[in-house]
């Protein structure tokens, strides 16, 4: 992933040195292993944890003729070794230390994510509390509905977010596995006890089936758990993106002193980290489509998921990471302009309330029928200076039915506010 987009943290997780690292780590700890189960003497195993090291320059140089990037690898790490480094990489397979070490890079990055995915969280609460009575309207197709209130409006995304933060440990939880069945899933070479063992030395549970290599389903499951975080903000950007709007104007990003938002226009406040977000998220999708045609490999494997898979996994967390980020700073620094949304709840004059006179016309009385007709009518018919209710207040056929404190009671909107409050609770 360009600069641009890689916070420092998560990048480190996805470098070329890292992944060696993880390489190495994989290789000292069933080398240690195999010295205790006595597969390779004790003290090869002992000198290779001593003396593991790698030199990238080097491993880069051996790749030119070898055109195999683990054995120039191991090559490198056994020159640094030196004797007993004849028993580094002893009875494995190239997969079974990319498969392993992969996920050692996994958990490494779901660590990291996890901390700004905890941060949004945060920002996200923190603003919901603020606004839990901030009255504004809800919209559906674009237009006025009913009522609500900003709090309400976030705890949706909020929600949906703690649903993806599942999604996402649970997704990570069945992709890391340590893998050390041999060239076909066999265990030829080594027995199962060896896989087990080191696995409980990374902390990461063996693989149920495997062929030459974990099955990729595991990996498009987290490609699709970080497709859906980064779904979820786009949804969120998008709302603020409308929000922002002039026509709306009910809420509008943090515009820092010396930004600019247009190179023409010196007026302008654009919402660009919400369009950036909507952008990016676009890529993480893109990248679901190639795992998941990385799934279907030829027999017990090929090599074609290898090229696409140093692309999407580096890319996707590095993405959802700086997203989340961002779309924390975007929260933080929002200014929600309580005023415009009571002005724009009065739009219609009233008309938000329609449904709820209609309920309380059907308790008196009304059939459903007539009385949709009727509040269609009148709400229908407002003219300047008019609103719905004024026009209840004076209809005959209403004032038959409804009191006029049963009227103001409608249009207080006081009955939400309880209720509202409940739902938020859910999810703070």
């Amino acid at each position: 992933m360009i600069e641009r987009y890689t916070r420092p943290a998560m990048g480190l997780h996805w470098t070329i040195e890292q992944r060696l690292e993880s390489l190495m780590k994989i290789e000292v700890t069933v080398a240690k292993i195999q010295g205790v189960m006595g597969i390779i003497p004790k003290d090869a195993a002992k000198t290779i944890a001593a003396k593991a090291k790698f030199d990238v320059d080097e491993i880069l140089e051996i790749e030119k003729t070898t055109k195999h990037d683990v054995i120039a690898f191991v090559s490198n790490m056994a020159q640094h070794i030196g004797e007993q480094g004849r028993f580094v990489h002893f009875g494995l397979t190239s997969s079974d230390v990319l498969d392993s070490a992969l996920s050692l890079q996994i958990k490494g990055a779901a660590g990291e994510l996890e901390k700004s995915l905890g941060k949004l969280e945060k920002s996200l609460k923190s603003l919901i509390t603020k606004h839990v009575s901030t009255v504004c309207v809800g919209r559906t197709h674009g237009i006025h509905a009913e009522p609500t209130t900003f709090g309400l409006k976030l705890a949706g995304y909020l929600a949906e977010l703690q649903r993806n933060q599942n999604r996402f440990k649970e997704a990570v939880e069945q992709a890391c596995r340590i893998k050390l069945s041999g060239a076909v899933g066999t265990y030829s070479a080594m027995g199962t006890e060896l896989e087990a063992k080191v696995g409980k030395e990374l902390g990461l549970p063996c693989e149920d089936v495997a062929t030459q290599v974990i099955p990729r389903d595991r990996h498009a499951e987290l490609i699709w758990s970080l497709s859906m975080l980064a779904t979820g903000f786009e949804r969120l950007a998008i709302e603020i993106r409308h929000l922002q709007r002039t026509e709306v104007n009910e809420v509008e990003e943090g515009f820092q002193k010396g930004q600019k938002g247009s190179s023409a226009m010196p007026h302008k406040k654009n919402p660009i980290a919400s369009e950036n977000i909507t952008g990016l998220a676009r890529l993480v999708r893109g990248h679901l489509f190639s795992a998941m045609e990385n799934i279907p490999l030829w027999h017990e494997r090929d090599i074609s998921h290898s090229s696409v898979e140093r692309v999407i996994f580096p890319d996707s967390f590095i993405l959802v990471d700086y997203m989340a980020d961002r779309l924390a700073q975007v929260i933080d620094l929002l200014v929600v302009k309580k005023e415009n949304m009571l002005k724009n709840l009065d739009i219609t004059h009233g008309q938000v309330f329609s449904s709820h006179v209609l309920l309380a016309l059907i308790q008196k009385g009304m059939t459903r029928e007539e009385g949709y007709k009727l509040v269609q009518s009148l709400s229908h018919g407002l003219k300047d200076g008019g609103s719905l209710k004024k026009e209840l207040l004076s209809n005959s056929q209403i004032k038959k039915l409804l009191k006029p404190a049963e009227i103001e009671d409608i249009f207080s909107g006081k009955k939400h506010q309880e209720e509202i409050k409940k739902i938020i609770n859910r999810v703070l």
